[in-house]
This record gives C-alpha cells, sequence and structure tokens, in this order.
C-alpha cells in the first residue's frame, strides 16, 4: 500500500516538474529568438541610418565644391545639414589641410583650428566615405566622425564635410534604438568592433569595454545569433545579437533570465497549490479503503504508477467499483489524473503558443512550414507589419502597445479561413499561413485585414494601420526561407509605398 501511495505522489510531482522543463525550455527558446529578431532589425536600421548619412554627405559634397571660398555658402549648408533632420550633433566643413571652414552649431574651440584627432586625420589621409572608431574630439566629448570627401571636377582634393555623433549625450542612437520594449532589466546596447560600448540606455557605460562578454566577442566577429550569456555584471541574461556590416558594429538585445522564466514559477507554483490537496484527499481515501478491501485498490494503485498515460485513466474507470468506497477512490483519482493531465496539456499549449496575443510562436510557425515543405504542399505565407507601431509605444505606453497587438491578434482569428493558421514572427510583426493558397486569395484576406483595421478604433483610441507582403510556395520561392525572404521583400515594399498596403511578391523571387 505504501509503494502505491508513493508511487501515486511520485508520479504527480514528476508531471509537475516534466511539464515545468517544457515551459522553462520553450519560454528561453522563443525569447532568445525575440531578441534575435529584435536585433537583427535595430542593425538594419543602423545600416540604413550610416547609408543615408553618406548619401546626405555625399549630396552636401558636390554642392559645396564650387564654394570652398564662399564662407557664407559653408555656413548656411553646415547649418542645414545639422538643422534637417537632426542626424548629428554636429556638422563642419574642412579644407584640404583639415582647417575648419565652418561648424554648426558655432564653436569658438573649433571654428579655424586644424582637425588632429585620429579620426579626423584618418579621413583626410584616406579620402573616402569613412565612420571613424570612438575617440575624443577638440571639444574633449567622446564622438564618432561620419566624414565624406569633397572633390572638384578635375579631382582635386579640396576637404570634407562631416558629421558627429556626441556618445556621451542624446544622439541619434536614441532616436534609433530608443528604450527595449520591456521596463524588466531588458536593455539594448551596440558595441564597435573592438567591442568598445557606443550605444547605452546608461550612458556611464559608454565607452566601457566589454571584449571579455561571449556574446560581444561573437558580434565583434561579424557573428549574428542568440545565445544564453553571462553578462558583465554577473547576470544571467538571453541575448540576441547582429552584427551592422557597414562599419562591423555589433547590436545586442537582451534579457534577464529570471525575468524570463517568472511566468514560469508562478504556474508551478499554482499548479502545486491545486495539485496537493487532492493529492492528499487521495491518500487519505487509499488509507483508509485498505483497511477493508484489497483487490480493487491493487488494481487503482497498478494503473496510478504510470498516470500521465491517458489509456490508465480509462483504465481506471473500467475497474469494478461494486461498491461505495472503491468508486469514491475510482472517482477522485479519476479527477486527480485528469487534473494533472490537464496541466501537462497547459504547459505543451504553452509551447506553441506566444503567450501575449495566444496566437502560435515562432517556434511552431516554422516547424509546420517545414511540414508543409515536406509534404510538398501549395500555400502562402501572408507577412503583417504595424505601422509605425514604435508611436504608439512612445505615445500610449507599452500596456496599451501590448493591447493593441491582441487587438491585431484578435482580427486576424476574425478573418482566417479554416485551416489558416496566425503566428505571431516576432515584435509587432505577424504571420498568416494559408494551406493550398492562391496569391489572389491570399491578398484578398489580407486586404480584409487591413481594411477591418484601418476603419476599426484600436485600443490606443484610434484606428491602426498594417502593411503586408504575399508570397506563395512553391510558385514564388522553392525553400522556406525564400519563401519568407519573399514575403518580407513585398512587405518592405509596401512600407516604401506609404505603408497600409498589400503588396504581393514578384514571382522571379523564386
Amino acid at each position: 500500500m505504501g509503494v502505491a501511495i508513493a508511487a501515486f505522489i511520485l508520479t504527480g510531482i514528476g508531471s509537475i516538474w516534466s511539464g515545468y522543463r517544457m515551459n522553462v525550455d520553450s519560454i528561453k527558446e522563443n525569447t532568445l529568438e525575440t531578441n534575435r529578431v529584435y536585433a537583427q532589425k535595430l542593425a538594419t536600421t543602423a545600416s540604413s541610418y550610416l547609408e543615408e548619412s553618406f548619401q546626405i554627405l555625399g549630396y552636401s559634397a558636390g554642392s559645396i565644391k564650387t564654394k570652398m571660398h564662399d564662407n557664407n555658402a559653408l555656413v548656411q549648408e553646415t547649418e542645414r545639414l545639422k538643422m534637417q533632420n537632426n542626424m548629428f550633433n554636429s556638422v563642419l566643413i574642412t579644407n584640404a589641410e583639415g582647417l575648419v571652414l565652418s561648424i554648426s552649431p558655432p564653436s569658438e574651440e573649433v571654428l579655424g583650428e586644424v582637425l588632429t584627432s585620429v579620426g579626423a586625420k584618418d579621413a583626410l589621409s584616406k579620402k573616402e566615405p569613412l565612420v571613424s572608431k570612438p575617440y575624443k574630439g577638440i571639444t574633449g566629448r567622446l564622438l564618432i566622425f561620419i566624414s565624406y570627401p569633397i572633390f572638384s571636377e578635375t579631382n582635386e582634393y579640396l576637404g570634407m564635410v562631416a558629421g558627429t555623433i556626441y556618445l556621451k549625450e542624446r544622439n541619434i542612437f536614441n532616436a534609433l534604438l530608443g528604450e527595449h520594449y520591456y521596463h524588466d532589466g531588458s536593455y539594448v546596447y551596440v558595441v564597435d568592433s573592438d567591442g568598445r560600448v557606443i550605444y547605452h540606455q546608461d550612458q556611464s557605460r559608454v565607452n566601457d569595454i566589454a571584449i571579455d562578454n561571449k556574446v560581444v566577442q561573437a558580434v565583434v566577429s561579424r557573428k549574428n545569433g542568440a545565445q544564453q550569456v553571462l553578462n558583465t555584471r554577473g547576470v544571467e541574461m538571453l541575448a540576441g545579437y547582429s552584427t551592422v556590416p557597414l562599419t562591423g558594429w555589433g547590436v545586442v538585445a537582451q534579457r534577464p533570465l529570471n525575468v524570463a522564466l517568472a511566468p514560469s514559477f508562478d504556474r508551478v507554483q499554482e499548479v502545486a497549490i491545486k495539485s496537493i490537496p487532492l493529492m492528499l484527499i487521495s491518500i487519505l481515501i487509499v488509507l483508509w479503503a485498505a483497511a477493508r478491501i484489497a483487490n480493487p485498490l491493487q488494481q487503482l494503485a497498478t494503473l496510478t504508477e504510470e498516470s500521465m498515460d491517458s489509456k490508465n485513466v480509462e483504465g481506471l474507470k473500467s475497474v469494478r467499483s461494486w461498491y461505495f468506497e472503491a468508486h469514491y477512490l475510482k472517482s477522485a483519482l479519476i479527477r486527480s489524473l485528469t487534473f494533472l493531465q490537464g496541466q501537462v496539456s497547459f504547459f505543451k499549449d504553452q509551447s506553441t503558443t506566444d503567450p501575449l496575443t495566444g496566437v502560435t510562436n515562432r517556434r511552431t510557425m516554422d516547424a509546420m512550414l517545414a511540414e508543409w515543405r515536406d509534404n510538398k504542399l501549395p500555400h502562402a505565407l501572408i507577412l503583417f507589419d504595424l505601422d509605425h507601431f514604435k508611436s504608439v509605444n512612445d505615445t500610449y505606453g507599452h500596456a496599451v502597445g501590448d493591447k493593441v497587438l491582441q487587438f491585431l491578434a484578435q482580427n486576424m482569428k476574425a478573418v482566417a479561413r479554416e485551416g489558416d493558421v496566425c503566428c505571431r514572427y516576432g515584435g509587432e510583426e505577424f504571420v498568416m499561413l494559408l494551406p493550398t493558397t492562391t496569391a489572389e486569395e491570399a491578398a484578398q484576406v489580407a486586404e480584409q485585414l487591413r481594411d477591418m483595421l484601418a476603419n476599426t478604433i484600436s485600443p490606443c483610441g484610434r484606428p491602426v494601420t498594417l502593411s503586408a507582403g504575399v508570397a506563395v510556395y512553391p510558385q514564388m520561392a522553392d525553400t522556406t526561407e525564400k519563401l519568407i525572404e519573399a514575403a518580407d521583400s513585398a512587405l518592405y515594399l509596401a512600407k516604401q509605398a506609404g505603408r497600409n498596403q498589400v503588396i504581393v511578391a514578384e514571382q522571379e523571387n523564386k
């Protein structure tokens, strides 16, 4: 009898523990993937900024190459660059020897001086578009120097036009990267190719050397990915990282491990609180009934040893409970085991579902796409992205932003047909998988969702819009990766075309 009771207790504990471990592993994988995608997106944003900087400075260099001796023209040009879009903390123009001819905002410490800093000398000697490593300028500020050479019509080097980013002050990185979307210890930072911190929400960390961090070592080696790591302050982090190809910078987005796993601890505690009373009641009933009738109890004990098998619940129901005590015990055991099986099912469901929106998560989406590809099942993929979602978070707060994401997920489910699968791809990006669906049919579904959002008040008090890219397998791509890339390219075109629209990928994306 004691063996049966011990087996019952151990089985219950084992079921809870296995469910807990499954949930922990799922949360780790989801968090790492979310941070990897977020870091990759921020790296793309930073790369676009640098490319745009060179374009703007290059245009300026072309417009002033004939006005290098016109002081008023140079002053107007530096002021225009500084005020145009606040990309730089300061803008300056020098001659071929590095003499500062104009600077905005005006600075008596710099105007008329010859630049002798490492970054400036490097730009003057190489005579090519350049992003410097961090260094201290004439004013003592820690900065990054982004420069573009000025050449005459006869290809004579005349000097350079440059913008600076003050790393210890508010700069363009604050607008590009912003705050991480959690306020629980998660954060984003950027390192240069030497592992030196050039952006951090805690400005005191800027200019720190973090090359001992394994994630920093990986990202300065131009690798992209995600891993669990111990940060420089001894905190276990789930980090995603991505490289900015143009400069070799690395973007890292990370979340504390204990914060990510907190929901699992709460769930285990809840399950334990609900399970223990039922287990205690069942044990008392077993002890009471064992003194009177042995045979039915022996059957129940045998069937309970592997209680998580649903067939054993059916076996318990088949035990002949021809007396009240056996019948009562059997009912209690069935309730307990059914409850435990329900908890295990819950944990399994948690591993496949995005906890915020309730739609399918990225891990399950990838598995489903792989299965469809292996079975040669034609299907369409729609990639959605909420327009200007960052402004929703900045204006109304992240709590309202979360409700907007839930609002989008609910509307996705509303337009989904039987067999369609709604998924969260990462951040404000969502995916719909539509089996045996043509591009035209998928575009109609996407357009229906787009129209519904554009004409419905969202939780932020106004309608929100989305852009969507549609791609179809196998007509537009012969692999899952190419299918997602095709949909992403179409989404990018939708964004470029003004947002709030649906674009179908071209056939040649295959």
